[in-house]
């Protein structure tokens, strides 16, 4: 099989001064693609902002004989997400890449929540991977190419405690690639999701340690270089932790034709079973699709 490279092409990596995004971008240069290393700098919740370790993932990949440039901006800010797609631009002339893996946290269980963590996490996860997203859509629809990959966590896809805020911004991405991968096919824009488990500083906390030196975030940018690839698929859930790789996908089940008239939710109690039941259940690849499903029962009518 062919190696994978990314010669001539350019792509911008959010969060990338330390853990999985630093990983992503390195290997990214290594296979000869131009990057942009966009971190704030700040604390795990947030707080706080400086461009040095954006500047040493930069001067890491000058060493490797890459081409990077820094960029310090907050993924919320449009002015700074301007300049992100300002500097590839003026740089190399073209956008092929996006990696939304900028992220924070603020846990608390939903009670002690206040809403402003709520809604700062919630910004910075859903909100700082559609700003880049929106900002690059164009450039990659005129080329007629362009790869994002976006970041999701097992929080999201089935939940955690005390991560009420996490878990909703990290499924809301999921939302946004099932819609994107429909407006990007025309013109040859994929759009995927990563599912990550890797040590990191958002998961030192969390983990035990016997968990996490199984870790190492390079088990995890396999995954994504090939989810950034010409080859990649377009609208898939890839989970990548300690070596792993699984597809993640949302099944509906096969349901029970109840009739129109007489509904009571007596009747689904007393059909709960074949509700719920998995057998035949299927994926589907949009909502108008989904809608198909009742059409055999409008023919009963």
């Amino acid at each position: 099989m062919a190696d994978i490279r990314f010669d001539g092409k350019v792509a911008i990596v959010t969060g990338a001064g330390g853990g999985l995004g630093r990983q992503h971008a390195l290997e990214l240069a290594r296979r000869g693609c131009k990057v942009i290393i966009n971190d704030l700098g700040g604390a795990l919740d947030g707080s706080g902002g400086s461009t040095e370790a954006a500047a040493k993932v930069v001067e890491e990949i000058k060493a490797l004989g890459g081409e990077a440039i820094a960029n310090g901006s907050s993924v919320t800010n449009d002015a700074g997400v301007a300049l992100m797609v300002k500097q590839a631009m003026d740089a190399w002339g073209r956008i092929d890449i996006l990696i939304a893996n900028a992220g924070v946290l603020r846990d608390k269980t939903f009670s002690k929540m206040e809403i402003a963590d709520f809604e700062f996490v919630l910004d910075v996860h859903l909100m700082g991977a559609v700003k880049p997203a929106k900002a690059v859509w164009d450039i990659m629809r005129e080329q007629n190419y362009g790869r994002v990959v976006l970041t999701t966590s097992a929080a999201g896809l089935f939940g955690n405690f005390g991560q009420a805020n996490y878990g909703a911004a990290k499924l809301g991405l999921v939302g946004l690639m099932n819609t994107l991968k429909l407006e990007g096919q025309k013109n040859n824009v994929h759009v995927n999701t990563i599912v990550p488990t890797a040590a990191t500083r958002m998961t030192e906390s969390i983990l035990p340690p016997v968990a996490l030196a199984h870790l190492n975030p390079e088990y995890v940018t396999p995954g994504v270089l090939y989810l950034a690839s010409e080859g990649a698929p377009t609208g898939v859930i890839l989970a990548a932790a300690a070596g792993v790789f699984s597809v993640v996908r949302i099944h509906e089940t096969a349901g029970a034709y109840l009739g129109e008239s007489g509904l009571a939710p007596e009747k689904i109690a007393e059909n709960w079973d074949k509700i719920a039941d998995e057998a035949g259940q299927k994926t589907y690849n949009s909502a108008m699709e989904e809608l198909q499903r009742l059409f055999p029962h409008f023919v009963q009518q």
